[in-house]
């Protein structure tokens, strides 16, 4: 496709001139509803798992940092790929949005190739440093080997559809997103039980499941990319890695990578806490992760519209558009953040009796959904205003505020909390890192509005 062409299709790109509550709710809406789905195949899985034995799922649970790391690194990379390919297209500089699709392509690869030497050499390691349980052993190595020897269609999927994403095509990402998590619930139970003739491999049928649906992803995305994308124009003919475009890509990306990647450290760190109390108190954990995705998932749907927004007005110099886009973000996330507050409040038995929980499971898990969902009334505009310090490319505005929130406070403050022998006083600590959080947000708006959003 010619140069002459991507222009004019670019000068009639929507994220330029609808109106600003259309665009964000046709932009994010389709990715809200691919983020549902993509949170009830997670908690259908764990369910499936639940129905093996307390330690299976235990096993998952300890091993979602790794997974966590995984969408991380992916996701980060889509921010710095998403923000500087749609910023480009507002500037109309077609040669590098094409450089910044093949760039990020080829970054995918080698973080896919990453996590498969892991999955080969380390993961039975990881484990060992988490506990000593021989069918916790079993049932987490093979279901972790699994999902990162094979990650290379988490990997695809997600950077397929970012490109998506970042010329305002968020509808066929939803396609994407839906097929692989309906193609993973059909699987789930096939191996996990053995039916229909399938041998029954429990805990790695769950992995298998889980990455045939992946892969299944990546080859959709391809083919939507390259059907319908017209934008941008994926070649590797005479491809070499340029070091401008991946050094730009992670400015805005590796901050939002270490951002996310931090989630698995605390992940890990407050698993080895609670682990100290008892085997069931990470199971709950992991519940409480699998239920808080299908309240979280539709704002990181919101902040996937939004992101291409900012950014490509940022771009075209529309400062009043980005205000807008930011404003009514806050709106939607603060009123979903409440509605999830709501249901973990009234009904915290009745979403663990899903997982076939236990008499023991359900004294530890009442009390801990009741006090950690209390954050979800701050974590709302806290997630928004993070994505918009990204979208600018403020990364390392938000890097610093999630090291503090995570790191700084709230493990430290969930280990102090242990040491009462109480475990409930532990789930306070989300709270705690959210006040902190929410103050350094608005004082760091307040710079950025003054300094670049302000007319």
């Amino acid at each position: 496709m010619s140069e002459a062409i991507q222009n004019q299709e670019v000068k009639e790109n929507k994220m330029g001139v609808m109106p600003i509550n259309k665009l964000l709710i046709s932009m994010s809406l389709p990715m809200m509803i691919s983020m549902l789905v993509q949170a009830l195949y997670n908690i259908v899985d764990s369910i499936f798992v639940s129905r093996i034995s307390e330690d299976a799922l235990t096993a998952v649970s300890l091993a979602f940092p790794v997974q966590s790391l995984m969408i991380a690194v992916a996701a980060g990379t889509g921010v710095g790929v998403n923000a500087l390919l749609s910023r480009r297209l507002g500037e109309k500089n077609m040669k590098d949005v094409n450089r910044a699709a093949t760039n990020g392509i080829f970054l995918y690869v080698l973080s896919a190739l990453a996590f498969a030497v892991f999955g080969i050499f380390g993961a039975g390691f990881f484990f060992r440093t988490q506990t000593d349980v021989p069918a916790i052993l079993a049932h987490g190595s093979s279901y972790l080997s699994i999902v990162t020897t094979l990650s290379f269609g988490l990997f695809g999927q997600i950077i397929f559809e970012r490109l998506l994403q970042s010329t305002g095509k968020t509808i066929y990402s939803m396609y994407t997103q839906a097929l692989g998590a309906i193609i993973n619930i059909i699987l789930d139970p096939i191996f996990i039980f053995g039916w229909f003739g399938v041998p029954r491999l429990e805990v790695a049928g769950a992995a298998i499941a889980t990455v045939i649906g992946q892969i299944c992803a990546l080859g959709l995305g391809i083919f939507l990319n390259l059907k319908y994308n017209k934008e941008i124009s994926i070649s590797f003919k005479g491809f070499r890695p340029n070091g401008k475009i991946i050094k730009r890509i992670y400015a805005v990306g590796f901050p939002s990578i270490i951002m996310q990647s931090i989630a698995s450290v605390m992940t890990y760190g407050l698993n080895r806490i609670l682990m100290g109390f008892t085997e069931t108190a990470v199971a709950v954990f992991g519940v409480y992760f699998k239920l808080q995705s299908f309240i979280f998932m539709p704002i990181f749907g919101l902040n996937n519209g939004m992101i291409p927004i900012i950014a490509y007005n940022l771009g075209a110099k529309k400062k009043e558009r980005m205000v807008k886009t930011v404003k009514l973000s806050i709106l939607y996330a603060s009123i979903l953040m409440t509605a999830g507050l709501i249901i973990m409040q009234l009904f915290p038995g009745e979403l663990l009796r899903i997982f076939d929980a236990s008499s023991e499971m359900l004294a530890i898990g009442i009390p801990a959904l009741r006090i950690i969902s209390l954050h979800f009334l701050l974590a709302g505009f806290c997630i928004i205003v993070t994505s918009v310090f990204q979208a600018i490319g403020k990364g390392m505005i938000s890097m610093f505020i999630s090291i503090t929130r995570q790191l700084v406070v709230l493990l430290p403050a969930a280990y102090l909390l242990s040491l009462t022998g109480k475990i409930n006083y532990i789930w306070f600590a989300f709270f705690i890192a959210e006040c902190v959080s929410l103050a350094m947000c608005v004082i760091c708006l307040r710079h950025v509005y003054k300094t670049v959003l302000a007319d």
